[in-house]
């Protein structure tokens, strides 16, 4: 008896579709509203699709991403650069915060950070500065010293430790 060859046997269709279909991602880093914004009623936002030319001042915290040209001033209060936030100006804040792009001289009276996203072509001037790592900084840095409201409460804390037997020299305390 003949036995039928492969080539006589019908054809199978093999399946067109792959076995693996390789997923392409990009990596996304989220950068998310502190939580102090979210719950507080006094921080105003500012919408990355807004424009401002000229000065902007307030009295409250600000989270801005949006794009100004100008002049930024929230002497008493914390100004928030999101990652949208497309700044061409002098910033003068008690803390900056920034996330997106800047381009001008920072002052933060207490604190300024910057965010591994942020970009920032300028100087800072400020007590606590905050660089992460993939941050682009090209600027001068001035730290600070103490305000003169702080160095006040220092003469109380010294008077205190000469009552109890030490001595004070400069800011260094030594047991008599």
């Amino acid at each position: 008896m003949w036995k039928p060859r492969k080539e006589d046997e019908p054809h199978k269709p093999v399946s067109q579709t792959p076995t693996y279909t390789p997923v392409v991602t990009k990596e996304v880093h989220p950068v998310e509203i502190p939580k102090s914004f979210e719950s507080r009623a006094d921080v105003a936002h500012i919408g990355k699709s807004v424009l401002i030319k000229g000065e902007l001042s307030g009295s409250e915290d600000l989270y801005l991403d949006g794009e100004v040209e100008g002049t930024i001033e929230l002497q008493k209060n914390s100004l928030t650069i999101g990652p949208n936030g497309r700044i061409r100006a002098h910033v003068n804040a008690r803390e900056v915060v920034v996330h997106g792009k800047v381009d001008g001289n920072i002052r933060g009276t207490d604190k300024v950070e910057l965010k591994r996203t942020a970009v920032l072509v300028g100087d800072i001037s400020t007590q606590r500065i905050v660089i992460e790592d993939g941050a682009y900084f090209k600027g001068g840095i001035d730290i600070q010293r103490e305000t003169k409201a702080e160095v006040k409460k220092e003469p109380a804390a010294y008077a205190a430790a000469a009552s109890a037997g030490a001595v004070v020299q400069g800011t260094l305390v030594e047991k008599k």
